[in-house]
Order: C-alpha cells, then sequence, then structure tokens
C-alpha cells in the first residue's frame, strides 16, 4: 500500500519500475482532490500479469512534487 497526501487538487501520477529502470505498472494518472489517499498494487504489470520478487522502485509525481521510493516485494 502506498500512503500520500495531496495539499490541493493536482495532477498525480504513480508509477512501478524495476531496478532497471522499465516501467512496470502505472497505479494512477489523474487529477486528484486535496486529501489523505492510498493505493494498493497486487504485484502485476499493466497486462495483469504476476511480477517475481524483488526490489521496485516507485514514483509518485504531484503537479511541481517529484519522490521516488524503493520497496521490496516478498511473496
Amino acid at each position: 500500500v502506498i500512503k500520500y497526501n495531496l495539499p490541493k487538487a493536482s495532477p498525480v501520477s504513480i508509477r512501478i519500475y524495476d531496478l532497471m529502470g522499465r516501467k512496470v505498472r502505472t497505479l494512477i494518472n489523474d487529477v486528484q482532490d486535496a486529501g489523505y489517499r492510498s493505493v494498493m498494487w497486487n504485484a502485476t504489470n499493466d497486462i495483469g500479469r504476476l511480477v517475481s520478487a524483488g526490489v521496485y522502485i516507485y514514483s509518485i509525481q504531484a503537479g511541481d512534487f517529484i519522490q521516488n521510493r524503493k520497496m521490496v516485494l516478498m511473496k
């Protein structure tokens, strides 16, 4: 689960990448209202196939804000 807070309405994009920099999944790509939010990744890629266990990077972009974090997927 990825949790985030939006201080004001803005376009939000949350994407997951593997360690090689390849995009695995786009979770959100939409305008959202202000407030606390969360989104769950079910360990699948954009075509619905399960991905392998390992380290992934998620990128949150909201307006001018950009943040990248590592996460570990364990099965």
